[in-house]
């Protein structure tokens, strides 16, 4: 697997470490794009070192910095809190430790300002870059270095060949493509990782597709 710029020198930003700075930073840009709305509320719980040792390394003031929109190189990551609270947005946070999470893992519960709400897992493993793991109760491998088509749809045959067929009519190629599911007939979240920018037009058609319950595009992590 080959390197990129993050491996070989790190990121541009401000504080001690990439992983409780720059990754934080991150972590909360993409539950951020993944909320998808503007945020009112958030409870964040830390695991692992970021739970042990985060406040002492800015981990706290980088998450909520990345939930505002902030870069890693942004001053004010240091008055985030304060940043948040000015916005009338209340951010709470808590402490875990699961056996199987990775050191430097964090728990995004969000609520939009329309009362729209997301659970988000991921993890910063080193160099800046992260991997989104959950998003509510579906495992997912999200990196946020492609435009992400997320589809939350009814496990029914033919659904993820509608959704690959309507990308192919719309010029979009994929690049990587993960389903899973609750059960068997139940609900299940099909994560698309494309070359191109999902176009609105294209976003509507699959929201319109029978057995979809929602549709979002991410688009990737600057």
């Amino acid at each position: 697997m080959g390197s990129n710029v993050f491996d070989l020198i790190g990121p541009i930003m401000v504080g001690p470490s990439s992983s409780h700075t720059a990754g934080a930073v991150r972590l909360g840009a993409m539950a951020l794009k993944i909320l998808g709305g503007d945020l009112a509320e958030g409870k964040i719980t830390l695991h692992g070192s970021f739970a042990e040792t985060g406040k002492g390394h800015g981990t706290d003031l980088a998450l909520v910095a990345g939930l505002l929109g902030l870069k890693p190189d942004d001053e004010r990551i240091v008055e985030a809190k304060q940043l948040a609270q000015a916005k009338g947005i209340n951010i709470s946070f808590e402490k875990s430790n699961p056996p199987d999470a990775h050191p430097n893992s964090v728990t995004f519960e969000l609520t939009d300002k329309l009362g729209k709400q997301v659970r988000v897992f991921g993890s910063s493993i080193g160099g800046g870059r992260i991997i989104i793991k959950g998003i509510n109760e579906f495992n997912v491998e999200i990196m946020g270095d492609y435009p992400t088509l997320v589809i939350l749809n009814r496990d029914l045959p033919g659904v993820v060949a509608q959704v690959t067929s309507l990308l192919a009519t719309t010029q979009i190629n994929i690049a990587q493509m993960r389903v899973s599911r609750e059960k068997r007939g139940a609900k299940a979240l099909t994560v698309v990782e494309t070359d191109q920018t999902i176009e609105p037009a294209a976003l509507e058609l699959m929201r319109k597709l029978p057995s979809v319950y929602q549709a979002m595009a991410i688009e990737p992590l600057e």
